[in-house]
C-alpha cells in the first residue's frame, strides 16, 4: 500500500518531479487476515471526528474518546488501474493511495474525509487493507481534541515532505534538542575563544 498526496498537509509543495523508483510514495499498510477483520466490516459508527486547523494545514480532530483499536474511517474514492494511477501522478495527484499493483484509491473527492488525516512519525492511529479497502484505525487510546495521525510511510517521508520540514510532534521535539545542542556549543567555543584571547594578552606583556 502506497499513498501519494498533495495538499497543505505535509507542509510543503514539492517543486518538481521526484526521480525516484516505481511506488515508493508509502509504507505498506498491513493487509489483515479475515479472522482479524471481521470488526472493521461492522457498520461505521457515529463520526468521532471533525476537520480543524492543524499545524500542516487541515487536520482531523476527535471529537470524543476513541478506543484503541477502533475503525475511525475509510479511506474512499475511484479505483484506478495501473496505468490510470501513473498518468494521476504524473499530473501531481498526491491522494493516490495504492491497495496493490493493479488496484490504486484515488482520494481527491472531498467527501473522502480520510484524506486528511496527517502524517506523523508518532502516529496515534494506522491504516489497514482489507478485501481490497483501506481504513483508518486507531494504534492507541484517543482522546477528545486530539489529532488523528497516522504514519505515511519512510519513502513519503523521505521522498515528499522531507525529513527536515516534518511538522509531527517527535520531529519538532528533535530539531529543537538539536538546536540546543547547536547553541550550548556556539556558546562554549565563544567562551574558549575568549580565554585564548585573554592568555595571549597576558603573555604578550
Amino acid at each position: 500500500m502506497k499513498r501519494r498526496r498533495r495538499d497543505g498537509n505535509d507542509g510543503r509543495q514539492p517543486t518538481a518531479s521526484i526521480d525516484a523508483p516505481r511506488d515508493i510514495w508509502h509504507g505498506r499498510a498491513p493487509v489483515l487476515p479475515h479472522r482479524l477483520c471481521k470488526k472493521l466490516i461492522k457498520r461505521m459508527p457515529r463520526r468521532s471526528f471533525r476537520i480543524g486547523r492543524s499545524r500542516t494545514g487541515l487536520g482531523l480532530f476527535a471529537t470524543r474518546p476513541i478506543k484503541k483499536r477502533t475503525r475511525i474511517m475509510e479511506y474512499t474514492g475511484s479505483i484506478l488501474d495501473y496505468e490510470d494511477a501513473r498518468r494521476a501522478e504524473t499530473r501531481g495527484n498526491r491522494y493516490l493511495f495504492e491497495v496493490s499493483k493493479h488496484r490504486t484509491i484515488d482520494g481527491t473527492a472531498r467527501r473522502n474525509i480520510a484524506r486528511y488525516a496527517n502524517h506523523s512519525c508518532n502516529p496515534n492511529a494506522e491504516s489497514v487493507i482489507w478485501r481490497g479497502r483501506v481504513f483508518i484505525k486507531a494504534l492507541r487510546n484517543i482522546k477528545p481534541g486530539e489529532e488523528i495521525v497516522y504514519d505515511y510511510g519512510t519513502d513519503y517521508l523521505k521522498y515528499v515532505i522531507g525529513r527536515s520540514h516534518c511538522k509531527c510532534s517527535r520531529c519538532r521535539r528533535r530539531r529543537a534538542k538539536r538546536a540546543r545542542e547547536l547553541r550550548g556549543l556556539k556558546k562554549r567555543r565563544a567562551a574558549r575563544l575568549i580565554r585564548e584571547r585573554r592568555m595571549r594578552r597576558r603573555g604578550k606583556r
